[in-house]
């Protein structure tokens, strides 16, 4: 009869255990989903635009600087 009582524990837990997860993916649906909004609303105010600009810029910047020579330039002497 302890069998059978631990047999029908472990269906009640598989059960909880679906429905958290289910619970835990509607959380973290909901969380990116304001992420996403929080995200939309910065990149609308001056200070999302400036911080676009200033990743862009340090982009280019980066692309066009390494021209093969080293960065740091050892002297003897």
């Amino acid at each position: 009869m302890g069998c059978c009582a631990s047999c029908f524990g472990s269906e009640r837990n598989a059960e909880e255990f679906e429905r958290e997860q289910l619970a835990s993916a509607e959380v973290r649906q909901k969380a990116a989903q304001a992420a996403e909004q929080r995200q939309e609303h910065f990149e609308k105010t001056a200070a999302g635009r400036a911080a676009r600009a200033q990743m862009t810029a340090a982009a280019k910047q980066s692309a066009n600087s390494n021209s093969g020579d080293p960065v740091l330039k050892w002297q003897m002497g």
